[in-house]
């Protein structure tokens, strides 16, 4: 089977730079503006979770194609074996690739490269390498050992990089400055996916100092949705999905990805309408 080639991404230049970007006054930043809804379709999740969280390559393909058709513009999946564990494996994520792609999600796809699936960093490296169905990007956490090393690899395989870097709750400064010391030499193939531990605003204080990449706010659980009204009043990318969160925002449990991608295209638009109003 010929290796499908990865959808080609906007680039930074491509995007909606002159959208009003309504950041209040305590938020110092300038940042990319991303009109993107990104969903997380399982995460870490597992069926014990709830029946929203896909488990099977066919249950991720059918909950991916749907998250899509509500106006989710790029898919992260996390590829796992049979028995549920992550994995880097070509044998495991070109498959779910594959399925995402013949069920017809036809938006970027992108894949975690995380401790998670490969506790070492040169079996991270090996395995980026061995991937015979590569991804449209993938996501480096940079609070992780090797974390540089790893995105350099990624991209001299045309994958695109998403860097993340946890803001607040237990998280240093370290791995903010380990992003910032990183000489990001193609910023059109590089996101920064700040991840806040709150809605604060002086947690992103220091995103002042960014390269010209485009950026995306998210957060988790009881911060998912603050954080995704936070990042749609600053104008930078926002993500969604049982991955990240498995309620909506008046509190029911969230019945599918679609459900909670939907729900985050409401509030973007809100907020659209209000900034437009002032």
């Amino acid at each position: 089977m010929r290796t499908p080639a990865p959808v080609p991404l906007p680039s930074s230049a491509s995007l909606p730079m002159s959208l009003p970007m309504s950041l209040p006054m305590s938020l110092p930043v300038s940042v990319s503006v991303s009109v993107s809804v990104s969903v997380s379709v399982n995460g870490s999740r597992s069926a014990a979770d709830g029946p929203a969280v896909p488990m099977s390559p066919d249950a991720l393909a059918e909950s991916a194609l749907a998250a899509v058709g509500a106006g989710a513009g790029e898919v992260l999946v996390h590829p796992r074996t049979p028995c549920g564990r992550e994995s880097l494996s070509p044998r495991v994520v070109g498959p779910v690739l594959e399925v995402l792609r013949r069920t017809g999600v036809g938006v970027a796809l992108s894949v975690p490269v995380s401790i998670a699936a490969e506790p070492d960093p040169a079996g991270r490296l090996e395995r980026v390498a061995s991937w015979t169905v590569l991804p449209d990007r993938a996501v480096v956490h940079f609070g992780q050992p090797g974390a540089a090393e790893l995105a350099r690899a990624l991209l001299a395989r045309g994958v695109a990089v998403d860097a993340v870097v946890p803001l607040g709750g237990g998280a240093g400064p370290e791995p903010l400055a380990r992003f910032l010391a990183w000489p990001v030499r193609e910023p059109r193939r590089v996101r920064l996916s700040a991840e806040l531990a709150a809605a604060d605003p002086a947690l992103v204080a220091g995103l002042r100092a960014l390269p010209p990449v485009p950026v995306l706010l998210y957060g988790r659980d009881a911060a998912a949705w603050p954080v995704l009204r936070l990042a749609a009043r600053c104008g930078t990318g926002v993500r969604t999905g049982v991955g990240d969160v498995t309620h909506l925002p008046d509190g029911r449990p969230a019945r599918s990805n679609a459900e909670l991608v939907s729900a985050a295209r409401d509030l973007v638009a809100r907020a659209a309408a209000t900034a437009a109003s002032r």
